[in-house]
């Protein structure tokens, strides 16, 4: 902005020193050629810092739309940074989950039970700080973007209600990072 500033502050110190140099070689008081010509000169100015202003907008938009995707961008590269390391930790939770089923079935112990289930929910609420939520879905209907079915089953549930899940999915923000393995109701049975 200085440089322009500058170059502007030139052209009008080099304008007025021209201005006298031409009146005394037209002549002084008649109308010259030469004053004409300086007469257009600011009309022409006025265009050219129209065409410059209007540049001057364009970029300015354009700089904001970048730094607005930018920021979109970096945010999303933040949100989605650890879903490698979160798929991975998805089958130690189902591990997790399976063992924690098998040991109340063969009746463990409560306290190992317990603690076992401790460090479950320490887990889960560490993936959740993430932004990673498990999807439940018994009792809800079948959803193919959220849901795989592995098989129809008839039950006393309506047709298409996910009866059982067998692997729980999982979300990253809105994005599906593991669907939920189900069995699907098929209806009553015939």
């Amino acid at each position: 902005m200085k440089r322009k500033e500058k170059l502007n502050a030139e052209a009008e110190e080099i304008t007025t020193e021209e201005t006298p140099a031409e009146d005394s070689q037209c002549g002084g008081e008649e109308l010259c050629e030469c004053d004409a010509a300086q007469q257009h000169e600011p009309a022409v100015k006025t265009e050219e810092d129209e065409s410059l202003h209007t540049q001057y907008l364009r970029l300015r938009a354009d700089f904001d739309n970048f730094r607005k995707r930018t920021q979109r961008e970096r945010s999303e590269l933040f949100l989605y940074a650890n879903e490698s390391l979160i798929e991975e930790l998805l089958p130690v939770m189902d591990h997790f989950e399976i063992g924690i089923k098998s040991a109340e079935s063969h009746e463990t112990d409560k306290p190992v039970i317990d603690g076992f289930k401790l460090v479950y929910d320490q887990l889960i609420n560490v993936l959740k700080k993430f932004n990673a939520t498990p999807i439940d879905a018994v009792g809800q209907t079948f959803d193919p973007h959220r849901h795989e079915a592995i098989t129809h089953l008839p039950s006393n549930e309506p047709a298409e209600m996910v009866i059982e899940q067998t692997r729980r999915g999982w979300m990253l923000g809105e994005k599906l990072l593991r669907a939920a393995q189900v069995v699907v109701s098929s209806g009553p049975a015939e």
